[in-house]
């Protein structure tokens, strides 16, 4: 008989081993799609959650749009930059070891699509929140020329595929219209859509080039959604 500690130790271990299958990082062109967003949206300053932040790269891209970077993860990696802020933490259980309303920016990049449930995910970013404050998730582009013809000639989504490092390391494959529900439904506002402007041809190693990648989703990747948490309303009683 598996007793519970066996089980959680389990648990543990694989949700580990799927967190190093992502190798800790993402592309540029995906952490440069959230810097545009901050540079848009974000007025600079403040506190800004990693949550999954792998090795950390993120932060320099954006160091200089906050004061304080922390970095949530289920693994710490050992390139992890030494002034964040790290919180060991298994994305799939509970809540965050931080207070409700903590941060000015809470980001999620290319983390939405490990998890079981996105839904209490995104539910869990806007706890993390400040009122005004933003919330930045982003997933791979299920609407990618890419991602369509590998669904049309596979019968899978080019990034959920059976391959090394994708599946089961990828669970949870969202469309664009699914991200921007799922926002909505959790009470952000002002929700914006971005792309990656960078996408590999199909079933080629070379990428489109420039000109076409800068005119939307189905030459991008990858793709960002973002949302504002409602300021709080004063009464006027």
């Amino acid at each position: 008989m598996i007793s519970s500690d066996d089980s959680q130790q389990r648990v543990q271990a694989d949700v580990e081993n799927r967190a190093r299958k992502s190798l800790g990082a993402s592309s540029d062109p995906i952490y440069q799609m959230v810097a545009r967003t901050l540079a848009q949206r974000h007025p600079g300053g403040g506190v800004l959650v990693d949550i999954g932040c792998g090795s950390g790269k993120l932060w320099s891209f954006v160091s200089d749009r906050s004061d304080r970077y922390i970095g949530v993860d289920a693994v710490r990696y050992a390139d992890l930059p030494t002034q964040t802020e790290f919180i060991p933490f298994n994305l799939d259980i509970g809540k965050a070891p931080l207070p409700d309303e903590y941060a000015d920016v809470v980001c999620a990049v290319e983390i939405i699509e490990h998890l079981e449930n996105p839904r209490a995910f995104i539910r869990e970013l806007v706890r993390l929140t400040k009122p005004g404050g933003l919330v930045i998730v982003t997933t791979p582009n299920q609407l990618s020329l890419l991602s369509k013809l590998t669904l049309i000639l596979k019968n899978q989504f080019n990034a959920f595929q059976e391959a090394p490092g994708l599946y089961p390391a990828h669970i949870t494959a969202l469309l664009e219209i699914d991200l921007i529900r799922i926002f909505t439904e959790c009470g952000l506002t002002k929700v914006q859509i971005e792309y990656s402007r960078c996408g590999r041809m199909p079933f080629t190693p070379w990428h489109w080039p420039k000109n076409l990648s800068v005119h939307g989703g189905a030459f991008s990747d990858n793709i960002l959604c973002a949302g504002q948490k409602l300021k709080v309303q004063l009464s006027t009683i």
